[in-house]
């Protein structure tokens, strides 16, 4: 395993270590590099790729597909939805002024929280979930990027 192998291929299996240094590493670059207007969106669009590469190899060495990661997604979209339903039901019952306003940042806030527990747990299944020890349908067991068996 290497460092260009760790964010541009999605093949292959990774073991908790390599996973949290990978995905570290992104987010400070996503948050730091994020704070600069243009630039910063631009280069979270491009973290996205390696993204997938670091949560598929790590998913792969628990025998999970790397399709799992659209699990989230699906949520925040569901959840997105269902929001802006309740966010303007809200809004109606309400009215047009200031209370309307609180209730739809209310319902908002509500979604948002759980979007951010939903993500936070699938982080920690994904970083956490030990590995098998043993060669899986990805491959066989991971070696660390410092070229010593990886360990689960």
């Amino acid at each position: 395993m290497n460092w260009k192998s760790l964010f541009l291929s999605a093949d292959g299996r990774i073991g908790q270590k390599d996973f949290w240094i990978g995905y570290l590493i992104l987010f400070v670059a996503t948050f730091v590099l994020g704070m600069i207007p243009v630039l910063g969106m631009l280069v979270g669009l491009a973290l996205i790729y390696p993204s997938v590469c670091i949560f598929t190899k790590r998913l792969h060495d628990f025998g999970k597909t790397g399709w799992l990661q659209l699990a989230p997604i699906a949520i925040f979209v569901v959840l997105g939805v269902i929001a802006a339903v309740v966010g303007g039901g809200a809004a109606a019952l309400t009215g047009a002024g200031d209370e309307g306003l609180m209730a739809v940042m209310a319902t908002m806030g509500l979604f948002l929280l759980v979007m951010a527990a939903v993500a936070l747990g699938f982080l920690l299944w994904v970083g956490l979930s030990k590995g098998d020890p043993a060669t899986n349908q990805y491959g066989p067991p991971p070696v660390a990027l410092t070229g010593t068996a990886a360990t689960v």
